[in-house]
């Protein structure tokens, strides 16, 4: 297993199963089948609602807990006050875990500078191994850097074949960030799976167009969670570190970079601000 070793000393596996969308009634069997196939990063999250099916697939799984890494976030309902302390002790409790690899702080919305302090406390005693942000473009991050006595261990952001963050990721790298890709085959949208690019490039690699786009990010140290609820699937995700793309195919696949979102629109947006407001009700925990 390929690893990426963050700015604290410690190495996370590059390539993890995520479990954005999954059911909380399918997430035990779908973790239970990603382990089974090799992965050994997970990615959760509070607003998931499915971390206690994801611990119970950790637990049934024999294998020793210090061979696996888990990621979670807090959502932003959860950062004033204690509630992001109280938070944490509760997705312990339904990890069923002592403690928790990365937390991230999943939106760049509401009292985060509160909520990342009570990361940092977190980390002093032991009760998560790394922190870090998810969906901060690089204002927020360099902001939220500047304020902190921790600088974020990972970013974890949307990014993909058309959205490829690039001019974010040279700010990732001058802070020592860790670029970490949530939606890396894009949900599929804008045809992804019929591109001719990755198509033809992974037919040089007998290689599919997902196992294409994966190694692409590989090969730029990005840390990838692709999902899906198909085991099969899982394991085609997976096998991606038998074959290298050469620099010629790494420059004509960073051509296909719009530079823009294609999931969600930019979190700059007022009206994705106010759809996430319309989220903000607290998790029920």
């Amino acid at each position: 297993m390929r690893t990426i070793t963050l700015n604290n000393g410690v190495e996370m596996p590059q390539i993890g199963y995520g479990v954005f969308q999954v059911s909380p009634d399918e997430a035990e069997r779908c973790v239970a089948d990603a382990l089974s196939v090799g992965y050994r990063m997970v990615d959760t999250a509070q607003a998931y609602q499915n971390e206690e099916g994801v611990g119970r697939a950790i637990q049934k799984s024999g294998i020793k807990r210090e061979d696996l890494f888990v990621v979670d976030k807090i959502w932003f309902s959860q950062y004033a006050g204690d509630s992001a302390t109280k938070s944490i002790e509760d997705s312990l409790r339904k990890l069923g875990t002592d403690y928790i690899d990365l937390m991230l702080l999943h939106q760049p919305y509401g009292d985060r500078y509160n909520a990342y302090r009570d990361l940092e406390e977190a980390l002093k005693v032991g009760k998560v191994r790394a922190i870090g942000v998810s969906n901060f473009y690089s204002d927020h991050l360099i902001d939220l850097s500047n304020f902190m006595e921790v600088i974020p261990a990972v970013n974890q952001v949307e990014t993909h074949m058309f959205f490829q963050q690039q001019e974010a990721r040279q700010y990732m790298d001058e802070l020592g960030v860790k670029h970490m890709s949530w939606g890396p085959l894009a949900e599929g949208k804008n045809n992804f799976f019929s591109n001719e690019v990755m198509k033809s490039i992974g037919e040089n690699h007998r290689k599919s167009v997902a196992q294409v786009a994966l190694r692409y990010l590989l090969q730029r140290d990005v840390i990838v969670i692709p999902k899906s609820v198909r085991k099969e699937r899982m394991a085609e995700n997976f096998d991606v570190f038998d074959f290298e793309l050469s620099s010629e195919e790494m420059s004509v696949l960073a051509q296909l970079d719009t530079h823009e979102p294609v999931i969600i629109p930019s979190h700059h947006s007022a009206e994705v601000t106010k759809m996430f407001m319309g989220w903000s009700k607290p998790i029920e925990r």
